[in-house]
Parts: structure tokens; C-alpha cells; sequence
């Protein structure tokens, strides 16, 4: 039988990329997402007998428990976040920031509450979570967006910790500034600004975080890849802001 991955927020980006990814290698895919147009693309495009698709909101759950408890895959990748607004904490949308925690943090609690007990019952499989270099690299903005960020990063090792004696495994993987999607959600469909982001240098690619986690899955069952950070080699961490009067 085929190895099965469930990917969730797969209708862009790094999602997108992984379901074909691990189609080309054969895997069977579980794909989720808002989306049902973007899913069924995807169906069409890697074929029926590969793509199993859900269509739900990872921040709802009760529709995360009903489309996922009872499923049996070999991977669970946590992929479904997204960041909002740019602003100074004093001047953010409420609901921008609620918006993120939904996601970003209870998004990925309810999923992999949902799978992770057939995984242990199996004793095997790997959850493999999508965080940023922004959990653990502060930038002005980047507040709550960034917090998400860590939370995914500390419970990716809790979780560590509560499978030791399992062949479950679990990785967590940090990206950094990579063209996607992500910069125009970020500035709500502002692609001008979006595409600043990114001018006069070379990002990441989708596929680059692909060819990753396809490969961190893939190695012995005794291998687990606690955590990778990985950025463009146009980007490095920022020296210190200092704050001169006058």
C-alpha cells in the first residue's frame, strides 16, 4: 500500500507544492483547504485515485474532529497558516491577531489532535509542522504573527517529548522569506506590496520546502528530524536596531 499524507491549507503555496510533490512519489494525498474550486484543481490535476480532498476551515473544530478523527495517514504535515497586517501592536485589527491565533495555533492543535491518537495506536507515522524563522527572529510587525509562530515550534517539541517510547515522529520546519501567497493574504491583496517584498532578491521557492519535508519523511523510521530552519541565501538575520536621538 502506498504511504498516505494529509496536507492541510493545500490550495497554495507550500501546500500545493507538497501534494505534488508527494504525488510524483507516489503517495497517496488527503488534501484540505477552504477552497473547494483550488481543490478540485488539484484533483483533476494529479488524478482521483491519488487525491482524496476535505473541504473545511482548520479554525472550526467541529468540522476538524467530523472530516479527520478515525483517518489513517503516515504524515500529518500542518501546513495551513497565515500572517496579517504589518502594523505596530498598538494600531492591529482585533481580528487580525485572532484571526492568526485561530490558525496558526489552534489550527494545528485540533488537526493533530484529530490524527495523532491512530498514529500512536499504529506506532508510527510523522507530524511534520510549518512554522517561520519569524518564531524565533522578532521583527517590527511581526508581533503576533511571530508568536504563532513560536507556539508552533514549542509544541512541535512537547510533542517530542510525549511520543518518546513511539515510532511516531515529529519535525518542525522554519522557513524563511519564501514567494508564495503569503505576502499578498499578508497585505490583503495588495500585490504591489507583496511583490517589494521580494524585489532584488532571490526567496525561496514552494518547491524548495517541498524537496525538504519530502525528504525529512522519507529517511529511516529511526531518524527523526527534530527541527531545520532554512532561508534564501539572500537573506540572514539583521543586526540589532538601535534607537539614536536626534
Amino acid at each position: 500500500m502506498p504511504n498516505t499524507i494529509l496536507i492541510t491549507g493545500a490550495t497554495s503555496g507550500f501546500g500545493a507544492a507538497c501534494a505534488r510533490r508527494f504525488a510524483q512519489g507516489g503517495w497517496q494525498l488527503i488534501l484540505t483547504g477552504r477552497r473547494h474550486d483550488r481543490l478540485k484543481q488539484l484533483r483533476d490535476e494529479l488524478g482521483p485515485a491519488v487525491v482524496q480532498t476535505l473541504a473545511f476551515d482548520v479554525r472550526d473544530r467541529e468540522a476538524v474532529v467530523s472530516a479527520l478523527t478515525g483517518l489513517e495517514v503516515d504524515v500529518l504535515l500542518n501546513n495551513a497558516g497565515l500572517a496579517l497586517g504589518l502594523e505596530p501592536a498598538w494600531e492591529v485589527d482585533h481580528d487580525d491577531w485572532e484571526t492568526m491565533v485561530d490558525t496558526n495555533v489552534k489550527g494545528v492543535m485540533y488537526c493533530t489532535r484529530a490524527v495523532l491518537p491512530g498514529m500512536v495506536a499504529r506506532n508510527r507515522g510523522h507530524v511534520v509542522n510549518i512554522g517561520s524563522t519569524a518564531g524565533s527572529w522578532p521583527y517590527p510587525g511581526g508581533n503576533v504573527y511571530g508568536a504563532t509562530k513560536a507556539f508552533v515550534e514549542q509544541f512541535s517539541r512537547n510533542l517530542r517529548a510525549d511520543l518518546l517510547g513511539t515510532r511516531v515522529r515529529v519535525t518542525h520546519l522554519a522557513p524563511g522569506m519564501a514567494q508564495t501567497e503569503f505576502s499578498n493574504v499578508r497585505f490583503k491583496g495588495d500585490d504591489a506590496r507583496a511583490d517589494r517584498v521580494y524585489t532584488g532578491a532571490e526567496p525561496l521557492r514552494a518547491e524548495d520546502i517541498a524537496e525538504i519535508i519530502y525528504f525529512a519523511v522519507n529517511l529511516s523510521g529511526h531518524v527523526n528530524i527534530n527541527a531545520l530552519e532554512v532561508m534564501s541565501i539572500d537573506q540572514a538575520w539583521g543586526h540589532l536596531a538601535v534607537h539614536r536621538q536626534g
